[in-house]
């Protein structure tokens, strides 16, 4: 399809994210002014940066049509604002910040000057996950009795580019420990099986990283699922682990359904059977999530819809994050409290 007319984009942040979505623009838009907002003072030229602020205010006189936060989570909120009442279109990246403060603010100030507003939960984008969540609503195991969904990666070998005691996923002041770095996978738990209104967390840093972090996670999930209101979904969530996992298994009353989110694969196992069945498994890799989650962006600027995943999905992902925290000191079960927002506010 044909894009608006875009001829100024600012993308925040010039660590991988950044660049990724840099690379992203410029191949969408080769002939826009592609500008960096990063308080960086040197750029790794052969990345093909030619414009380059340290400011938001230095950003905001460049007049950009749309602009992709990828900096640290925590200067997401401060810089989105002051972009949008400006009257930026904003696609940020997850989580959209390191606590709800301000939040709903930035969702109302984009609502009033009917800005876009996406979130960059891009597992959304994968083939083989909406497959899995299609599958489910046909209703292919039956009535969902339990979710066991698991993510894990030991932090040297995913940030293994680059010193780790210096990347996002280390420190608490850039919003980094599993909760926010992999809140992927709170995103799609209720995206698919619908709003959670309880939390329990265990949450640790067990290992040897020298991180001021939590490195693991365990959460139990209570979700309003349509086919059984109590429903109830266990989620791992770590750094420390070696064999790489992405993975959700959904129990349900006429069989097992399984999602690899390494090896985009879902199988099933069907009652009485012994053995699973690939149902499918796709090529579709994470830099094309990517390129769909943009072209949702953009396809949302030309007909005004909403965003595969909006500021209030981001600010419910961060409403159970909260909620984890207060519940991890004591193992209490917290209920989630509504926000000020209808569904398709």
């Amino acid at each position: 399809m044909e894009y608006v007319m875009i001829k100024r984009i600012l993308i925040n942040g010039a660590g991988s994210a950044g660049a990724r979505h840099f690379e992203i623009a410029r191949d969408l838009f080769p002939n826009a002014q592609i500008a960096i907002l990063t308080n960086r003072q040197i750029l790794d030229s052969n990345l093909g940066y030619k414009l380059h602020f340290t400011n938001v205010e230095e950003a905001i006189q460049f007049q950009p049509n749309i602009a992709i936060l990828a900096g640290a989570a925590s200067t997401r909120i401060e810089i989105g604002l002051a972009l949008a009442k400006s009257g930026v279109h904003l696609l940020v990246e997850k989580p959209i910040s390191v606590s709800t403060k301000n939040v709903e603010n930035l969702i109302e100030i984009c609502a009033e000057k009917k800005l876009i507003l996406a979130i960059g939960y891009n597992l959304r984008f994968y083939e083989s996950l909406i497959y899995f969540r299609d599958q489910l609503n046909l209703g292919v195991i039956g009535k969902p009795l339990l979710v066991k969904c698991e993510v894990g990666q030991f932090l040297l070998s995913w940030r293994e580019s680059a010193d780790y005691h210096h990347s996002v996923s280390a420190q608490r002041k850039l919003g980094g420990g599993v909760l926010f770095e992999l809140s992927h996978e709170i995103d799609y738990l209720a995206w698919i099986f619908g709003k959670i209104e309880w939390v329990r967390a265990t949450i640790m840093q067990q290992s040897s990283l020298e991180i001021d972090v939590e490195d693991s996670a365990f959460l139990t999930l209570g979700i309003e699922n349509k086919k059984n209101p109590n429903l109830v979904a266990n989620l791992a969530m770590d750094f420390i682990r070696h064999d790489i996992q992405r993975n959700c298994i959904v129990i349900g009353e006429s069989g097992t359904l399984k999602w690899d989110g390494i090896k985009q694969q879902v199988s099933i196992l069907k009652q009485g059977e012994s053995s699973w069945t690939n149902l499918i498994t796709t090529t579709h890799s994470s830099n094309a999530s990517y390129l769909a989650e943009w072209k949702d962006f953009l396809e949302c600027l030309e007909t005004k819809k909403s965003p595969m995943a909006t500021g209030i999905d981001g600010l419910k992902s961060l409403e159970v994050i909260a909620a984890a925290l207060e519940s991890a000191p004591t193992g209490k079960q917290i209920e989630i409290q509504p926000n000020s927002f209808k569904e398709d506010y």
